[in-house]
């Protein structure tokens, strides 16, 4: 049975994100989804997450079918011209582009046909819709696991439509779990904030990304470091973020 985290006002020293050094989601690539609106609004995030102890960025735009028609082709395109913009800046930090699928119809239709854009070889961030799941979300993960992904999903305790039985469900699939960090200091709402410690209380998370789609959520990160929940998580050595 899933336990509850024990909840604590108690601020402790900071734990910055050298703990981890890897971020696996964010929306940095300039112009291309509802992230950086231009190169400098890129860079600006970049430097406040380095400044945080992030040395590596896996940055992954939205790939939606109705919304964001993102591809290999635009998202490399726009990731080369953000290296250059660091490199002119002298900014040193390790950055790569991968991708947030959307699931619904497109997105399944897919499957198989084509190589999705992966964290590294096999990870593959997937979301689901905020206002319910996917109806056949059980056959669309036995199809990517069948093509050799092992599957991340991001953000699942902003699915508030999720039970306790889901979690568990997705778990023992071999679903990855990735927290948004946001979710600690209960920037979406309180109930995802329960969400998020339940997940952290029962060894769930496998991942923790920023999911930075702008400067007003890079400069919140830093109240998640004294949060026991935070020093819990890096504390349970469950994450694999440096592993990418």
């Amino acid at each position: 049975m899933l336990s509850w985290f024990k909840k604590s006002t108690k601020k402790l020293e900071p734990i910055d994100f050298t703990a981890v050094s890897v971020d696996i989601h964010s929306h940095l690539l300039p112009g291309i989804d509802d992230g950086a609106k231009d190169l400098e609004d890129s860079v600006l995030m970049i430097k406040e997450l380095k400044s945080l102890g992030f040395n590596k960025i896996i940055t992954t735009p939205h790939i939606m079918s109705d919304l964001y028609k993102n591809n290999p082709q635009i998202i490399n395109s726009s990731l080369l011209t953000l290296k250059q913009k660091l490199e002119e800046d002298k900014i040193e930090i390790e950055i790569n582009a991968a991708a947030e699928y959307y699931v619904d119809y497109d997105f399944e239709q897919r499957i198989g046909k084509e190589r999705f854009m992966t964290l590294d070889d096999k990870h593959l961030l997937i979301e689901f819709s905020f206002l319910e799941s996917p109806r056949n979300m059980d056959d669309i993960i036995f199809k990517l696991q069948l093509e050799g992904y092992v599957i991340v999903l991001a953000h699942p305790a902003r699915y508030q439509y999720f039970s306790v039985e889901d979690y568990m469900s997705l778990h023992n699939r071999g679903v990855l779990f990735q927290l948004n960090l946001l979710s600690l200091i209960g920037y979406y709402s309180s109930q995802v904030k329960q969400n998020a410690e339940l997940l952290i209380n029962n060894n769930m998370v496998s991942f923790v990304g920023t999911d930075c789609h702008n400067m007003n959520h890079a400069k919140l990160y830093h109240k998640c470091q004294t949060l026991s929940s935070w020093h819990q998580l890096v504390k349970s050595e469950v994450l694999k973020n440096n592993k990418l």
